[in-house]
C-alpha cells in the first residue's frame, strides 16, 4: 500500500466514521443469521448480492462470521484470548493460502485469529471489496504480561474511499479464563473502530495500519522493542539494547546487536517511519539502507549515527526482513524531542 494513499484516506475516514457507526444494521444482521454455505465464493454471493453499498456488504460478512464461527479454544490450551495459528488443511494446492484457510474455517466452523482474519478477507475478495489482513500486537485483558511481539491478526477494509479497522475475532466473543470456554457475545467496539480507539489494544507490525499520522508509543516499548514476526523466522536468540525506548542526542552512535544461529548475517538499521516489510528486500541496494555490520561468531552488530533531532523510529532489518522496532527519543537543547505522547 502506497504511503500517500493511506494519508489521503485519513481525511475521508474521519468524516465518514461517525455516519457508518450510526447505521442501523438490524435487518442485515438478521438475514446473515439465516445464511449458510461451505464454499467461500457461494457464501460471499449469498451474503452480499442483495446489497448495493460497500458498507452493507461488509456488515453482512462481519455479522455472518461473528455469529457462525467460534473461537477454537482447543488450539488455545493456556486460556489466552489471542493466538496466531494458521488454520490450513490441504484443500487444494492451486488455491491461494487465504482461501485454503477460509475453506478450512468454514468446514470446522471454528478458528483462531488468523483463520478469522483470512476468512474475512477471502469473503471480501469474492464480494469485490478491498481488504487486508493485518498482523501485530494485541493487548490482552487478563492482567498477564506477555512479550511485546506480534501475536494477533485483524483486518483493514476499504469502504467508500476510506480505510476502516475491524477485528472479527474479538468481536465474536471472549474466552472465560476459568474454564477456557469461548462465550459468543458480539462486541460492536471492534467493527469499524476509530483509529484512535483501535490502537489502544491493536498495534500493527506496519505502522501505516494504525491509520494515524502520529502513531503512539505504547507503554510496552519501555521494557522491550516491538518484535516483528521476522524475529522468530530469522532465529534471533537475543538482542541489545533490551529496552525499546532509546534516549540519545544528535551525533550519538547507537550500537544495535543481535545473536542468532542463522548462518547468513546481514544486519541493517533504518529510520524509515512507515516501513513495508515486503519492500525491504527490494530496497537493500539503496543508499538509505546501507550500514556496515560486524560479525563475531553468532553475534552481529551495527552502528547507527543519529543525524537528525526528529528521528522517531529505528527499524532493525536482518537478512532483508524487519525483526524489531525501537522508539528513539532525541535530545535537543537539553530536551527530549517527542512528537506524540506515550500511551
Amino acid at each position: 500500500m502506497k504511503l500517500w494513499l493511506i494519508f489521503f484516506s485519513l481525511f475521508f475516514t474521519f468524516q465518514s466514521f461517525s455516519q457508518a457507526r450510526r447505521t442501523n444494521f438490524f435487518e442485515i444482521d438478521r438475514r446473515a443469521m439465516t445464511i449458510d454455505a461451505d464454499e467461500p465464493a457461494i457464501l460471499a454471493n449469498k451474503l452480499t448480492s442483495s446489497y448495493t453499498s460497500e458498507l452493507q456488504k461488509v456488515r453482512s460478512i462481519f455479522s455472518w462470521i461473528t455469529s457462525h464461527i467460534t473461537y477454537n479454544v482447543s488450539r488455545n490450551p493456556g486460556g489466552r484470548r489471542i493466538q496466531t495459528i494458521i488454520e490450513d488443511d490441504d484443500t487444494g494446492a492451486l488455491k491461494p493460502l487465504n482461501e485454503r484457510v477460509a475453506i478450512t474455517v468454514l468446514k470446522r466452523k471454528s478458528a483462531v485469529c488468523d483463520g478469522y482474519a483470512k476468512l474475512f478477507k477471502t469473503l471480501c475478495d469474492y464480494a469485490g471489496i478491498r481488504s487486508e489482513v493485518i498482523s501485530g500486537y494485541a493487548r490482552t485483558n487478563d492482567g498477564r504480561s506477555y512479550t511485546f511481539r506480534s501475536n494477533h491478526s485483524w483486518n483493514a477494509v476499504w469502504i467508500d474511499s476510506a480505510w476502516y479497522l475491524l477485528d472479527v475475532t474479538w468481536a465474536a466473543g471472549y474466552i472465560r479464563y476459568q474454564s477456557n470456554e469461548f462465550i459468543a457475545s458480539r462486541d460492536e467496539k471492534y467493527f469499524l473502530s476509530s483509529p484512535q480507539s483501535f490502537v489502544q489494544d491493536h498495534y500493527p507490525e506496519d505502522l501505516q495500519w494504525t491509520l494515524l499520522s502520529q502513531p503512539p508509543v505504547l507503554k510496552e516499548f519501555k521494557r522491550s522493542p516491538f518484535i516483528n514476526g521476522g524475529f522468530i523466522r530469522q532465529r534471533i536468540l537475543s538482542f541489545a539494547p533490551s529496552g525499546g525506548i532509546i534516549n540519545a542526542k544528535a551525533g550519538d552512535t547507537i550500537l544495535i546487536e543481535v545473536q542468532t544461529n542463522n548462518e547468513e548475517k546481514d544486519l541493517v538499521v533504518t529510520e524509515k517511519f512507515f516501513l513495508d516489510t515486503a519492500l525491504v528486500a527490494a530496497s537493500q541496494g539503496q543508499k538509505d539502507l546501507q550500514n556496515s555490520c560486524s560479525v563475531n561468531g553468532n553475534k552481529v552488530g551495527v552502528s547507527y549515527v543519529v543525524d537528525s533531532p526528529f528521528t522517531e523510529w529505528l527499524n532493525v532489518i536482518f537478512n532483508g526482513e524487519v525483526i524489531m522496532r525501537y522508539r528513539l527519543n532525541v535530545r535537543k537543547d537539553d530536551r527530549i524531542v517527542t512528537n506524540e505522547s506515550d500511551n
